[in-house]
Parts: structure tokens; sequence; C-alpha cells
């Protein structure tokens, strides 16, 4: 059984240690621009941390003309080929969560890609915001009523 990342907004503080551990982890640099996951900081004091949903059906992989993003059917990870990646940035515009980044100074897509099995982000959020854990039903369950609800939010902010 694969893990997964679990996020749970109701319990990020919006530090930022996920940012940086992840640009860190991938850039040498504590860069949060560069990071793979990002915190979006609301008026109200309200934080959500957004990483790759790994979607079911990923848009991102869909309009890739070069083949370069692709979903392992074992544990479901959505991932991008750097040697094939153009930097056309087509995925960056298809998806619909903004998961998905360019690297200027790679000049490729980047994406989160569980840093091979040890996610930074879930390492060192101190609040449990994103973990790391057993793909189970419950989790799963979880994950999915998430990622609902974001797209939800996301509906109705384009409308």
């Amino acid at each position: 059984m694969s893990n997964i990342l679990l996020i749970t907004p109701e319990r990020c503080t919006g530090c930022g240690s996920c940012e940086l551990a992840c640009s860190f982890k991938h850039e040498d640099e504590f860069k949060p621009t560069a990071s793979r996951v990002s915190v979006l900081r609301f008026e109200a004091g309200v934080s959500v941390p957004l990483t790759c949903l790994q979607c079911d059906e990923p848009y991102c992989m869909a309009v890739c003309k070069t083949g370069a993003i692709d979903k392992d059917a074992d544990s479901g990870l959505v991932s991008v080929d750097g040697n094939k990646c153009i930097g056309c940035r087509m995925c960056v515009m298809a998806c619909p969560f903004g998961n998905i980044n360019y690297s200027v100074t790679a000049k490729k897509a980047v994406k989160c890609n569980y840093c091979d099995g040890e996610p930074e982000c879930a390492l060192w959020c101190p609040q449990q915001a994103i973990e790391y854990l057993p793909q189970d039903t419950a989790t799963l369950g979880r994950k999915k009523a998430y990622s609902a609800k974001f797209a939800q939010l996301v509906e109705e902010v384009q409308s």
C-alpha cells in the first residue's frame, strides 16, 4: 500500500515551514517561490497549504503534448519527466488548482513528487497540517473530501 499527502487546512498556521523545506530539498535554497507546495494566506487569518492533488484524471497530463507527465498506476503519483518537458507551460495553465509550477531556473514544469517517498513538507510541518499517511479507505476518503471542497471553492471564485 502506498502513502499519500493528506492536508488538513484547519491545522495550518501559515508559518511557511513546508515551503522552506520543499524549496531547500529541491533547489538547495530557502525560497518559497521555488517550492512545490504553497500556502495561501487569507486576510481573515486562514491559511491553506496546497500541493498537487494527484488527480484521478490529471488535466496537466492530458494537455502535455510531449508525454512528459505520467501517472504511476501503482502509487497514483503524477510526475514530470524533465528530459521530455519542453517548458511550454500548458500543464501550468491546465491545472484547475494551480498546483504545478514552472521553474525559471530549470525552464521546465515542476510539481510535488512526494520527495521520492519522504516528503519534507510533512516532515517539517509543526502542526501536522500536511501528513504523509497510508492510503487506506479513511485517509483516501478525507483527501477526496478536501479535494471536492477545494474544487467547489475554485468554481465559486471563478463564477
